[in-house]
């Protein structure tokens, strides 16, 4: 569990099923990441999400707000066949009533301290469409920069879908500073 100023962030439970089901399947909330969101592809998600857990030990967190599941952030394995592969990834999503509240920020900045005491990942990548600008600017909030060499084509999409064309963010692991020592200089 990771607390913050407003969010609580923690392992979904069966009672957060309903709630990020009917996030994950509405076509506004989904509308930058998949094409025709349904339930079936809910479950998906969530049982994958539940496989990390398992087999890795990461996956997206629920995300609690005013009381109620707002959305899911967290880490994962970077995605197959794209740039993150290998890798240590960031995600986010939020369902509509959050939307602008910093919420999304304030996870994914509670996610990347979790992440920087928890595993030795010398950084955290963050994958999207070219076209999501606003997950984007999120990125770019909370430290990351765009990868020149991070451009490429998600295997996730068919070869018409606009989405499929993506782009890399990166985030470096803080130096460590020890005051101390240079003090001592």
């Amino acid at each position: 569990m990771i607390r913050t100023e407003r969010l609580l962030l923690r392992i979904p439970t069966d009672e957060d099923r309903a709630s990020l089901r009917a996030m994950l399947s509405d076509a506004e909330v989904m509308r930058d990441l998949f094409r025709d969101p349904t339930p079936e592809g809910a479950d998906h998600t969530l049982a994958q999400h539940e496989a990390y857990r398992r087999d890795h030990g990461l996956g997206f967190w629920a995300v609690e707000a005013d009381g109620v599941v707002a959305g899911m952030c967290g880490l994962k394995p970077g995605a197959p066949g794209t740039p993150a592969e290998g890798e240590l990834e960031i995600g986010w999503l939020f369902d509509r009533p959050f939307w602008g509240r910093g919420i999304a920020r304030e996870a994914a900045e509670a996610s990347l301290a979790w992440a920087w005491e928890n595993r030795d990942a010398p950084r955290v990548l963050a994958i999207t469409a070219i076209s999501h600008v606003r997950s984007q600017r999120l990125m770019e909030r909370i430290g990351m920069v765009r990868l020149i060499d991070g451009n490429f084509v998600h295997p996730g999409f068919t070869p018409d879908d606009p989405m499929r064309h993506s782009v890399t963010f990166a985030v470096n692991r803080p130096m460590v500073v020890n005051r101390s020592a240079i003090d001592r200089l």
